[in-house]
């Protein structure tokens, strides 16, 4: 049976993407929050038929894909050669402040300290996706943006080993640890394993054909595959797809061409992914928060802001971006409440605090979060010296979503 109202929703979907684009790029709101904003009311309104949201996981899981094999190209050795330093020293800045602050500051406010422990350790989540595309948005290419690029790359690895630390430690301060932690470290080291078994082969193997349409159909092939093995290995697809990302990009000598197919390819999934994401949010989890949610909204910020400064001085950043970093990486989205869903298994007895605070804090800083992306990196655009080096002049990137311009 041909299902009518999918083919119409998908149509209807897709014209909201394109319309979404134009007025971004007119106003300079961030697409992504516009299309978070078009889904939260086609879920009120209940516009989405059953057949469509049923497939919110999957296309999810295929977007976020796209994504990580993007940021891990964007991994080169001679670009971590340039800005490796920055990268590691400002992502680890970032984990560390957001980790402390938060759990000093929750516990001061009463929270028990495991929990407290659980929520900061989830709240150095970053939103990889809404990032990455409002970079791609703002057309804008230099050193700034090519740095939060590789930490939005490496972060969320940061953070899901910090995750898995912190809530071994907190299974251990409640009594009732139960290899939580060393099922998260097994599921890091599974998705490395996997992304070099089939990133070394795709290395040498891809672009060997002419261009067309079948580099699509091997960009596809690569990316499904990488991750419906995660998925049916239970290790993390962002991670085998980022290591898989970057292994193309440094050892595949013979072509660059696979990630532009992706790049053409990747905007239809994302149209869907914000657009499902969005009509998933659920606004009375922010009503629900209280003075604890507000608190811990607060935190997050404050730690994002010294953090990003307090890496960026310490790997000697160019000055005029040290106080961006921060902002540019304020957004946070499914994967946090990723770990949200596993603290809650490993901590019933605080499943529902968890998920009330994360699910809130997410709604606000996936909303939110990329108007502060897109000002801090227009804002590195125009804080360049007088006398800057003109290797690190900002470049305008060509549109890379195959929408008109």
């Amino acid at each position: 049976m041909i299902y009518s109202d999918a083919l119409l929703t998908l149509g209807a979907l897709f014209s909201v993407g394109l319309l979404a684009d134009q007025v971004g790029r007119r106003t300079r709101v961030p697409r992504v929050t516009l299309l978070l904003l078009c889904g939260l009311a086609a879920g009120w309104g209940g516009l989405l038929p059953d057949r469509i949201s049923s497939l919110t996981d999957t296309i999810m899981v295929a977007a976020l894909t796209f994504v990580s094999f993007l940021l891990g190209g964007s991994l080169k050795l001679d670009s971590l050669k340039a800005h490796g330093i920055e990268i590691i020293v400002v992502s680890v800045s970032i984990v560390l402040v957001t980790l402390a602050l938060v759990t000093l500051g929750l516990t001061a406010l009463g929270t028990d300290p495991a929990l407290a422990l659980v929520l900061a350790s989830i709240a150095t989540a970053t939103a990889p996706a809404a990032t990455l595309d409002v970079i791609r948005q703002s057309g804008i290419d230099n050193d700034f943006t090519r740095s939060v690029k590789g930490i939005v790359a490496i972060d969320d690895a940061w953070g899901l080993i910090t995750f898995s630390l912190c809530l071994s430690v907190a299974l251990q301060m409640s009594g009732s640890d139960n290899g939580a932690g060393v099922s998260a470290f097994a599921e890091i080291g599974g998705a490395l394993l996997l992304g070099l078994a089939i990133g070394l082969p795709a290395a040498f193997l891809t672009g060997r054909i002419e261009e067309g349409e079948p580099l699509e159909v091997e960009a596809l092939a690569i990316a499904f595959l990488t991750a419906g093995l995660a998925l049916w290995l239970h290790v993390s697809f962002l991670i085998a797809g980022m290591c898989v990302g970057a292994l193309i990009a440094n050892f595949a000598r013979h072509h660059n061409r696979a990630f532009h197919e992706i790049e053409h390819i990747q905007w239809p999934f994302m149209i869907l992914f914000f657009i499902l994401a969005g009509a998933s949010l659920h606004l009375p989890s922010v009503m629900a928060l209280g003075a604890i949610g507000a608190a811990f909204i607060m935190l997050r910020t404050v730690a994002r802001l010294l953090g990003g400064w307090l890496g960026s001085a310490l790997a000697r950043s160019a000055p005029e971006h040290r106080n961006l970093f921060g902002v540019a990486l304020l957004p946070q989205a499914g994967v946090a409440i990723g770990m949200a869903l596993l603290a809650g298994q490993a901590l019933p007895d605080w499943k529902d605090e968890i998920m009330i605070l994360t699910v809130g804090a997410t709604v606000v800083f996936e909303l939110l979060g990329p108007f502060c992306t897109m000002w801090a990196v227009r804002r590195s655009a125009s804080a360049l010296p007088p006398s800057h080096n003109p290797c690190t002049e900002v470049h305008r990137a060509p549109p890379q979503d195959g929408l008109p311009k």
